[in-house]
């Protein structure tokens, strides 16, 4: 698998950053069993596939990808960190907060206090 490139099918499939992340570093199977061991990606790896390797892919790397001055403000705060936990608890990591633009979309706290 290429660093810069990871596929999700996600006109048949809802995209899940996480999971995908997730199964880059671990690739295992839904039985458990582990494909392609030598072709698992480090955490960090599999993150800048939805990152600053994503946005060079759409020619946006001026604008998108990297958390620099001038660049559009899109991230997700996570409540834990991908690069530190065990690997096969990042598919479990829930986003706390989602901002587009400098803008909150996405807000946990608010969202499970509506919910109830």
């Amino acid at each position: 698998m290429s660093q810069s490139m990871m596929i999700n099918d996600d006109t048949v499939t809802p995209v899940d950053p996480l999971f995908t992340v997730w199964s880059a570093v671990n690739r295992t199977s839904r039985t458990g069993q582990i494909i392609g061991k030598d072709e698992r990606a480090s955490p960090y790896q599999a993150l800048k596939a939805f990152t600053t390797n994503a946005a060079y892919e759409y020619f946006e790397e001026d604008s998108k990808g990297s958390l620099e001055v001038g660049k559009l403000a899109d991230l997700v705060i996570l409540d834990n960190n991908p690069l530190t936990i065990k690997a096969d608890n990042i598919r479990d990591i829930e986003v706390v907060e989602t901002i587009k633009e400098g803008k909150t979309i996405y807000d946990r706290a608010k969202a499970n206090a509506s919910a109830q």
